[in-house]
């Protein structure tokens, strides 16, 4: 399954080591990546594929944890979530 792996925080060294390195671990491809770094802020988006069998409840609490110790807020969700999230928005524009 794709899923949409953000992250957000205060720049600083290691943070795409340490994010790269704990999906390559869990054998999460990344397919998509766009980062930038705006007044001091990281900001990362990746779009990744994760297995069918994994489980996403505990991938996003991990990831969380992560995130903790990198001092920034790493979030991870299924692709399909935002096609339906941008699907809703566009019939109230």
């Amino acid at each position: 399954m794709r899923a949409i792996l953000t992250t957000v925080g205060q720049d600083k060294t290691g943070i795409i080591a340490g994010v790269s390195s704990f999906l390559a671990e869990k054998d999460i491809n990344i397919l998509d990546l766009s980062q930038t770094i705006m007044n001091g802020y990281f900001t990362m988006m990746m779009v990744v594929d994760v297995s069918d069998e994994a489980d996403f409840s505990a991938l996003s609490t991990e990831l969380k944890e992560l995130g903790k110790k990198l001092g920034v807020e790493i979030n991870i969700r299924n692709e399909k979530m935002y096609a339906a999230m941008h699907e809703m928005s566009g019939g109230l524009e």
